[in-house]
């Protein structure tokens, strides 16, 4: 039985009940990397790890391309507002 390495709360679903910032997941993805740059881990642990920080990495990319999109969107209201 795999268990998970992460810290965030979740629902029977499996979902977080509450979705971390980027902030928060880049924090815990920049531990992952410390721990694993370290090399104090076990093998099962490192490959956990390495696991979780492709997850992190995902979420991480989807909030800064969703941040993005609305970068792009709040720039054409303001172009389109310009007499």
């Amino acid at each position: 039985m795999r268990t998970s390495t992460s810290r965030w709360q979740t629902a029977r679903s499996g979902r977080p009940l509450t979705e971390p910032s980027f902030e928060e997941l880049e924090r815990e993805l920049e531990q992952i990397v410390t721990r694993l740059e370290q090399g104090k881990v076990s093998l099962d642990e490192a490959i956990a790890l390495w696991e979780r920080g492709e997850e992190l990495y995902k979420l991480c990319v989807g909030k800064l391309d969703s941040a993005q999109g609305k970068i792009e969107e709040l720039a054409k209201r303001v172009e389109s507002a310009r007499p």
